[in-house]
């Protein structure tokens, strides 16, 4: 019995050593398999450098991207990806997938420019006067980045065999546009296990951060034209009508939450002062850390709307043009991806690189910023003050386990949606910045296909998130894409 006793641990033993060394083994190869996609980023930087600068020259703005997408469209059909376009009634967007089977990784890219932000790569003030706007978000390095990941990715798994699809997400229209929102609505992230994104920064880093809920819509009033001189007891101005829903609006800002963020921007107010203008339009923004109360607040924005068309005799409708949910962190992605950052490092300047950075650096108002932090990796960060601006990443993030990134495209110290981002999004220190966050996705991909169980530990936290009995309902409702927001 005792000879048996033995033979049975010492079988045991042979067995749970053999498979920690069959562990080890994974664990080595996998180590060196990541080393090998780093080098191939590396020798690939110039062309997706290349790749970038073409669409920062396009700056195309959101659901008018055409050629934009076309150029990732062809880079990833090119590298043997299948790719569907137009999808989700959106143009422009697409889904260019390899593999087959679980997991089934995501990798959002964006490729819209901001109106109104035309600038030269150059450390000064200087519009490109060929186009009226510009890559103020650096999402030219943002969409390039993500398919120069997915496409390392997919050689990898064609490489050695490793089972799991790679899909990545052309996505149109982040500024305003919600593009990634329709995309959920018609269930094109229902199958994918996680999701991986990042965005251009002044900093390298990740966390565990949120983000602002957001809903607009464009307000028109209809009043009715007259002589403003001759005879304006016949007019009805719909500017009027604009101006006290604003009015109205402004006085509403003592009574909401601290937290909360209303913008507006007249973007019709009549054509000649000496006419009563007939038709006029208010484009709102409505923000807050939770949905709820973003809905609350916006009902209330259509209600000074409202009571603003019957006081001064005019009509008015409104259009919603977006709708998006504050971000759902994931602590365990965010972990995960945070040391393969640190792995990976930040962006170090060459001489021509710090002279362009020292030189726009007094134009930041960033007194505190240092040029140097750009090659450094922030301390990751569990719980961050909130992120003021909104992402349509959100809603994604609510359906799927989701991680993301920054990373130093712009000169420490820079605010996105200016022109010095667009300026060094156009630099080398732009297309540095953007390697090291394909290179940052590349290697959490790679982790998350050569251990699918860190897919079902970050979904396990997305249930505990988001709670029980959650149904996802966007908060645009049911309306079409707005393909024609920007024109």
């Amino acid at each position: 019995m005792k000879m048996r006793y033995l033979l049975l641990t010492v079988a045991f033993a042979t067995l749970f050593g053999s498979a920690n060394l069959l562990a080890q083994k994974k664990a080595k190869d996998l180590e060196k398999d990541k080393q090998s996609a780093l080098n191939s980023l590396n020798a690939k930087a110039d062309q997706f450098g290349t790749v970038a600068h073409r669409i920062w020259e396009l700056a195309e703005v959101g659901y008018q991207e055409v050629e934009s997408s076309k150029i990732l469209q062809n880079e990833l059909q090119a590298a043997g990806f299948t790719i569907q376009s137009g999808v989700a009634g959106i143009p422009t967007a697409f889904v260019a997938s390899y593999g087959s089977g679980e997991p089934v990784i995501g990798i959002l890219g964006e490729f819209d420019a901001l109106p109104g932000v035309s600038q030269a790569a150059v450390p000064f003030r200087q519009e490109r006067p060929e186009v009226n706007a510009g890559h103020a978000c650096g999402h030219h390095l943002f969409g390039t980045a993500s398919a120069a990941a997915a496409i390392t990715v997919k050689e990898w798994l064609q490489k050695t065999g490793q089972s799991g699809t790679i899909r990545f997400y052309g996505t149109p229209a982040e500024e305003g546009g919600a593009g990634k929102v329709y995309m959920v609505r018609a269930g094109l992230f229902d199958d994918v296990s996680t999701v991986i994104h990042w965005h251009p920064s002044s900093l390298n880093g990740v966390s565990a951060g949120s983000s602002l809920a957001n809903k607009s819509a464009k307000f028109r009033f209809y009043g009715q034209a007259s002589h403003a001189a001759g005879a304006p007891e016949r007019g009805r101005s719909a500017l009027d009508g604009v101006e006290a829903m604003d009015f109205m609006v402004n006085m509403m800002r003592e009574h909401v939450p601290e937290d909360a963020r209303i913008h507006y921007v007249i973007t019709r107010g009549g054509e000649a002062p000496n006419v009563v203008p007939a038709f006029a339009e208010v484009y709102y923004y409505v923000r807050h850390p939770e949905m709820q109360v973003v809905k609350d607040l916006f009902e209330r924005v259509v209600q000074a709307a409202e009571g603003a068309a019957q006081g001064t005799g005019t009509r008015m409708d409104y259009e919603v043009i977006h709708g998006i949910y504050n971000l759902l962190p994931n602590d365990f992605l965010a972990r995960l991806m945070h040391r393969n950052l640190e792995q990976v490092g930040g962006v170090i300047y060459n001489q021509e690189e710090l002279q362009f950075a020292e030189t726009i650096f007094p134009t930041l108002n960033q007194p505190n910023a240092k040029i140097s932090a750009a090659a450094q990796i922030e301390p990751y960060v569990e719980k961050p003050d909130r992120n003021g601006g909104s992402t349509d990443v959100g809603d994604i993030s609510w359906m799927v386990p989701t991680v993301g990134m920054g990373a130093a495209t712009w000169v420490p110290g820079t605010s996105a949606h200016s022109w010095q981002a667009v300026a060094a999004g156009g630099t080398s220190i732009g297309q540095k910045g953007m390697m090291v966050a394909a290179k940052a996705m590349t290697l959490t991909a790679m982790d998350l296909f050569a251990n699918p169980a860190l897919c079902t530990e970050a979904r396990a936290e997305l249930e505990r998130r988001r709670g029980p009995g959650f149904r996802y309902e966007a908060l645009l409702g049911d309306r079409e894409p707005p393909l024609d927001y920007r024109k």
